[in-house]
């Protein structure tokens, strides 16, 4: 049994894993939880052994030391971190600097990948919005990344001096009369309206109509808001990471990789 989390930028997730395959619930703890580590040190407690503990994390580094010394303290396991490579289980990463792309799109893409999904595009969406192109063959076409409507509105609110309605407090419609509905529409629709863009430019690149996966824990929002139908791939991060300790631990080539799946229901 594993022990897999994956440390975001809003908030830590984790569940267990065999093999290749995610194994229970997922439990997810946010950054700014009151006494965080005597919480996840209360939740870990309950934790049946685990054999090895893997991370991805794209969190600050000292979230990132937070979390490895609460770990040995609790469990008693040092932890394994994922790294980007230019082969990832199958997925061939365009970035010319592969160890820069963040650990999260990458495992993203090897989730869909391994699941049957490409050609696809994964959109990611937490405190930023990802998008990254792959073929069927595993070739990553590369992506982009901006900022998540939440933060599209925390930024203007903070560069604005007389805006001052409260986060998502306005409602989602193409003709605002009121600030607040102009602030979260605005940042709502220019988000779906880039995933629907880039879907269509994927599209014409690949030479074939891709799958639009959507994972994060806003996609249900967006996914209302799309022109594109579009399916969800939940805990993309976690089921990326499955896959990566597995072949990790059992050392196999990147082809076998590419044939595990996890099964576990959405």
């Amino acid at each position: 049994m594993r022990l897999l989390l994956d440390l975001g930028n809003t908030r830590l997730k984790w569940t267990l894993a065999e093999g290749a395959r995610l194994h229970g619930e997922v439990v997810t703890l946010p950054w700014d939880t009151p006494d965080f580590a005597a919480r996840l040190r209360t939740l870990l407690a309950v934790l049946p052994p685990v054999g090895a503990v893997w991370l991805a994390a794209v969190a600050a580094p000292e979230r990132e030391a937070q979390v490895h010394d609460l770990l040995r303290e609790s469990v008693g396991v040092a932890a394994h971190s994922a790294h980007a490579d230019a082969e990832v289980c199958g997925v061939r990463l365009a970035y010319r600097e592969p160890a820069r792309m963040g650990i999260d799109r990458v495992l993203g893409l090897v989730a869909a990948h391994a699941a049957g999904h490409a050609p696809c595009v994964l959109a990611g969406i937490g405190t930023a919005l990802t998008l990254d192109a792959l073929a069927a063959d595993g070739r990553h076409l590369g992506g982009l990344v901006v900022a998540a409507p939440q933060l599209m509105q925390r930024a203007l609110r903070a560069a604005a001096g007389r805006v001052r309605s409260a986060p998502d407090e306005g409602q989602v419609r193409w003709f605002a009369d009121n600030t607040e509905d102009a602030l979260v529409a605005g940042a709502w629709l220019a988000a779906a309206a880039l995933v629907d863009r880039f879907h269509e430019q994927a599209a014409q690149t690949l030479g074939a109509v891709p799958v639009l996966l959507l994972s994060g824990g806003a996609a249900p929002r967006l996914r209302a808001l799309l022109r594109t139908a579009a399916q969800p791939l939940p805990d993309a991060v976690l089921r990326g990471l499955a896959l990566y300790a597995e072949h990790a631990g059992a050392a196999p080539d990147a082809a076998s990789c590419d044939t595990l799946r996890d099964e576990r229901p959405d």
